[in-house]
């Protein structure tokens, strides 16, 4: 019975030695991107995203928790803009900082506090194209040991890429009104 004992704990043991050295040789950055077409011109758009105060509208993440506290400093709007939140556990606590800000691009410096801490870059970019206006939702970071082991069990390619798309489809539906 012992002997039994010992032998599963064994192999429970290696089984997770093999998944952190496997999880080990995944890249040490992610990067997240999804893109739609807008009927609508950058002058039309960009003010969607470049005002916090205006991603309620849109955002994908605003609607998962509605009584999430949140809160506005720093500039009203562009560079320097600052958004913090703290809702349930699915949106976690964080804030984000808009660091750079064009009609082809908005750059977000977007720090998690919870469920972990994270440090990333969100990046719109918006080009012409043939209806209108191209519009991408990037984001990169890195991918510390624990994000890649719980990468060879979820796909963040996946799950993040959803919300982009459903936040591109409501940044549609706005700008092309």
């Amino acid at each position: 019975m012992l002997k039994t004992i010992l032998i599963i704990l064994a192999v429970i043991v290696l089984a997770a030695i093999a998944l952190v050295i496997f999880a080990s040789t995944k890249p040490d950055t992610f990067h997240v991107e999804r893109s739609a077409t807008i009927a609508a011109p950058p002058e039309k758009i960009v003010p969607l995203i470049n005002d916090f105060h205006q991603w309620q509208a849109w955002s994908p993440y605003e609607k998962r928790d509605p009584a999430m506290s949140r809160s506005f400093s720093g500039s009203p709007l562009g560079p320097g803009a600052i958004y913090a939140w703290d809702g349930n556990k699915d949106i976690g606590a964080g804030r984000m900082e808009i660091l750079e800000s064009s009609a082809e691009k908005v750059v977000i410096k977007l720090d998690f506090s919870r469920p972990f801490e994270a440090h990333n870059i969100a990046t719109f970019t918006l080009s012409p194209a043939a209806s209108g206006t191209a519009v991408t939702w990037a984001m990169d970071g890195p991918s510390p040991l624990i994000a890649k082991v719980m990468g060879v069990f979820f796909s963040m390619d996946e799950m993040i890429g959803k919300d982009f798309v459903v936040g591109l489809e409501n940044l549609k539906g706005i700008a092309e009104k």
